[in-house]
């Protein structure tokens, strides 16, 4: 039986592009580390997982296809940190009637969205 989504992987050239910026600039803390992959989060999700994958090359093409959304319990201090160290948002924090979303670019492109519930 299927369940829900476990892990939601975003592939690179090299994972060194992308790990320093979710570790360190987001804050996700590593929980399993192999050559070329890594998960951040809880190993058995849900989690963000990172890795080195030999059809990807270069910054996303197509940015919007899919997103990451990270949960935080305060998007506006959240906002405020990751602005302060140089994230790029596409989207300030925006009021829904049952969330508050922002979107921002990591260093590859991908689009990164954070989500607070109201």
């Amino acid at each position: 039986m299927i369940k829900g989504l476990c892990i939601a992987s975003i592939w690179s050239a090299d994972l060194n592009n992308l790990l320093p910026f979710y570790r360190d600039v987001i804050g996700l803390e590593v929980s399993l580390e192999a050559p070329g992959f890594v998960v951040l989060g809880p190993v058995r999700g849900p989690a963000v997982a990172l890795g080195t994958h030999s059809d990807v090359h270069g910054k996303n093409a197509d940015a919007a296809r899919h997103m990451v959304g990270l949960e935080t319990d305060d998007i506006q201090t959240d906002f405020q940190r990751l602005k302060s160290k140089g994230v790029e948002f596409i989207e300030e924090p925006t009021k829904f009637d049952a969330v508050t979303v922002a979107t921002f670019k990591d260093p590859e492109g991908n689009l990164v969205q954070l989500l607070q519930f109201n």
